[in-house]
């Protein structure tokens, strides 16, 4: 079945009935005999037919509700389109005696429009809670703003006019700023600087990367002797070549090579002793190369 959701359907209020000429609708027409006939018979084209001449019949009241959602981030034309299909599963899943058709619709179709900006107008997903309470925010710093000359409320305002939380509303206040999401690459000035949103974001600092090293390393560092401790020094923070170090110690280049090896050695395995131990008191069984 196709939904005829144009301009000229919904902008006159028509539908073409059984039979010959037109007739105008208004928002609730007459059509308890249509569902009764609709409810008692089978799959079929008579029974296609019935549904089409509903779904025409009440579109402009699916149309109305559409409207009330407006200026909220979607066309009108999509809003009719997802009204149109609330409309339908109204039509397909009613009773007819179990109350008038207009009070089933109404909520089905609204519910309809809330669940499609719940799960597709946000560019991220975001709890149902965060959402209920967005809107609620949202309503109720209207009302207050109206109501108190254009000035913004406060939280606590918000919070004695809703019955929340001051923390619910700060949540949903914080939601307010994220129904849609900025590019990377969006520029934060209005200058030629070619500044934009990425630019604020850090990087990773390098010199994190050798923190737990050089603390792993501590303890093995103290034990040494103080000669090796001091030819580490020389090699690794004042940057002095072996050659230079075996002149200031007395000793050989080659001895200088040994004892740096040596000692990086001694140091990288009690470390790793020590990282093993505590990966075993916290039960851990993996290790760290």
């Amino acid at each position: 079945m196709l939904v005829e959701t144009s301009a000229h359907g919904s902008d006159n209020n028509s539908a073409r009935p059984r039979g010959s000429g037109r007739r105008v609708h208004h928002d609730a027409p007459d059509t308890a005999a249509d569902f009764d006939r609709l409810v008692a018979l089978p799959d079929g084209p008579e029974r296609e037919a019935i549904r089409d001449e509903l779904t025409r019949s009440w579109l402009p009241m699916a149309h109305r509700i559409a409207s009330r959602f407006r200026n909220r981030g979607e066309s009108l034309e999509d809003l009719r389109q997802v009204a149109a299909l609330g409309l339908v599963k109204a039509i397909d899943r009613y009773e007819p005696g179990r109350g008038a058709f207009e009070s089933y619709a109404v909520p089905t179709i609204t519910g309809e429009i809330k669940r499609h900006f719940r799960d597709r107008m946000w560019a991220l997903r975001v709890p149902r809670r965060v959402q209920e309470l967005r809107n609620k925010v949202r309503i109720a710093r209207r009302e207050l703003t109206q109501t108190s000359g254009g000035s913004t409320p406060s939280v606590t305002e918000i919070a004695a006019h809703t019955g929340l939380t001051e923390d619910e509303v700060n949540a949903g206040l914080e939601a307010l700023d994220s129904f849609s999401t900025l590019s990377l690459d969006a520029e934060m000035s209005a200058s030629d600087d070619g500044y934009s949103l990425a630019d604020t974001i850090g990087g990773c600092e390098e010199a994190y990367d050798v923190v737990i090293d050089r603390e792993a390393a501590k303890e093995g560092l103290r034990r040494l002797p103080e000669r090796e401790r001091t030819i580490l020094y020389l090699r690794f923070f004042e940057d002095m070549t072996q050659s230079r170090i075996a002149d200031q110690l007395g000793i050989s280049q080659m001895h200088v090579s040994r004892l740096i090896t040596r000692c990086c050695a001694r140091v990288r395995d009690e470390a790793l002793a020590q990282q093993d131990q505590r990966s075993e008191h916290r039960g851990d069984d993996g290790r760290s190369a």
